[in-house]
């Protein structure tokens, strides 16, 4: 009888287990604290923990004098915290406490600088949407895709890389959901509403890949510039060659700072990303929305596998809302969206 009832209450027995699984782990991990060679072993993977650090931190200071390394770093900078798990599986490999704790350093500093992306910053409200995608010239069917950027609601759409030959289509595809529109070189701009002093911008490149015009909205006159920077490329002999992309941001920066409305959007393909330091004569006067109202990186580049965000939606006495990423269309990037409040 004794037996049975200490067997059914189980008195003791499961708390005695318990603690003595968790005494069991914490001398274990008190045994290996003491051995020297977890500090000794992992130098060099906690050297890397500093330098990723050190390249977070200071990437304003990475020169761009060599091959543009500073831009090209900042393009992808976010993607820099993927090496962080790498390296903490290869110091619990090498059983280096040195390595683990070194990696608090970036984990801090990658959090700082972009934790603040993971929360979602979208309203409700808003009165106006806004779209923009680099179409690509070599589209194989532009009415799909126009009919599928329309289809996101926007009162104002902008498309980039629209080649002579395909302007037609892109016309005739939009016409029925859009009464206003208007085409400088290879940009356009389609619009519910009227628009006005509509005119090219030199990017300094020889040819039109910029526009400027007021939209008359029933909340009043917005100034809206469409724009399409050189592309970039990343070459072993030249670097990341961005010189006429840097000196076109300069060319439009200057643009868009002597614009006389207080109000002003900028939809476009820039080739560059908000970290990036040459477009300073940009970013520095204007908000992001997706930094501003958006939901994660929202990354548009390449559509198939997004790694950065290129294409921009930015604003100036204007509010955003919520600012979003389309589904894929036939081009190789994808378009997004943004609600403003005006």
């Amino acid at each position: 009888m004794v037996q049975a009832y200490r067997a059914d209450t189980g008195n003791g027995v499961g708390p005695q287990r318990s603690g003595s699984r968790f005494r069991d782990l914490r001398d274990r991990l008190a045994r290996t604290l003491r051995d020297p060679g977890v500090w000794r072993r992992g130098i060099v993977l906690a050297c890397w923990a500093v330098l990723l650090t050190l390249v977070m931190a200071f990437h304003s200071r990475i020169p761009n004098t060599i091959g543009n390394l500073g831009s090209l770093t900042e393009t992808f900078l976010p993607w820099i915290g993927v090496l962080i798990p790498l390296l903490l599986v290869l110091g619990l490999v090498r059983r280096s406490a040195t390595a683990v704790v070194a990696l608090v350093l970036p984990v801090v500093v990658w959090l700082n600088m972009f934790g603040g992306l993971f929360a979602d910053k979208s309203g409700s409200g808003g009165d106006l949407t806004v779209a923009t995608h680099n179409v690509n010239a070599d589209n194989p069917d532009p009415a799909a895709t126009a009919d599928q950027v329309a289809g996101s609601g926007a009162d104002v759409v902008a498309l980039q890389e629209l080649p002579a030959g395909k302007v037609a289509a892109y016309e005739k595809a939009l016409e029925g959901r859009f009464r206003y529109h208007s085409v400088q070189g290879t940009v356009g701009l389609w619009s519910k509403y009227p628009l006005s002093d509509t005119r090219p911008v030199d990017l300094k490149m020889g040819w039109v890949r910029a526009m400027r015009t007021t939209v008359a909205t029933p909340e009043g006159p917005l100034a809206v510039y469409v724009a399409h920077l050189p592309s970039v490329r990343v070459k072993l002999h030249a670097g990341f060659t961005a010189n006429q992309r840097d000196q076109s941001a300069d060319a439009l920066g200057k643009a868009i700072s002597r614009e006389p409305l207080a109000r002003v959007a900028l939809l476009g393909d820039l080739n560059g990303t908000m970290n990036d330091r040459a477009l300073k004569a940009v970013t520095s006067q204007m908000r992001s929305t997706q930094g501003a109202a958006g939901d994660g990186f929202g990354f548009s580049w390449p559509a198939k596998f997004p790694m950065a965000r290129i294409d921009q939606i930015m604003v100036k006495g204007v509010e955003p809302m919520s600012s979003w990423t389309l589904p894929a269309t036939g081009s190789d990037h994808l378009p997004i969206a943004a609600r403003v409040k005006l």
